[in-house]
């Protein structure tokens, strides 16, 4: 069986490797890297370098605007999708407490889970985005208030389980 993976964040530094990653998986036949239009590496450009190696998978980039809802516009990138793979989110920087962290990622976890739910809700939707053990928590909640599987939702704290 052949698999689609969507790795959300696919343009920055963890998504770039893990994006490598899964195209080199004879099981992933279709790889959508995708991210935000201002990412500073096009999602583009990562699927067109991923696209130039000799891999199993038919590999496609999708940039979306931040400032409008993410359900919007991923409904090519996600529809058919297994898994979807979200290492997004901003960095914490110096200063930063956990619970401004957990503000801006958990909005950005909320809109992908929110177009996963409409366009994959089938899918198994593994968050990479810090802090990991309150988003996961979050999106579990809205995947039930939504009528979706809250089991399909799983944390990733260790980049070497991926």
């Amino acid at each position: 069986m052949s698999f689609k993976v969507c790795v959300c964040g696919g343009a920055g530094g963890i998504g770039q490797p893990l994006s490598l990653l899964m195209a080199m998986d004879d099981r992933v036949g279709e790889l959508c890297v995708q991210d935000v239009d201002v990412a500073m590496v096009p999602a583009a450009g990562v699927a067109a370098d991923l696209s130039h190696l000799n891999l199993p998978s038919k590999v496609k980039g999708f940039a979306i605007d931040p400032k409008q809802p993410a359900v919007d516009q991923l409904e090519e990138c996600l529809t058919g999708c297994h898994l979807v793979l979200v290492p997004a989110g901003m960095p914490r920087k110096p200063g930063m407490t956990r619970d401004d962290l957990f503000n801006i990622n958990a909005g950005i976890a909320k809109g992908i889970a929110e177009a996963c739910a409409k366009f994959c809700p089938d899918a198994v939707l593994a968050l990479i985005v810090n802090p990991v053990n309150s988003v996961v928590p979050a999106v579990t909640e809205l995947y039930k208030k939504w009528g979706k599987d809250p089991k399909k939702i799983v944390g990733v704290t260790t980049l070497d389980l991926v």
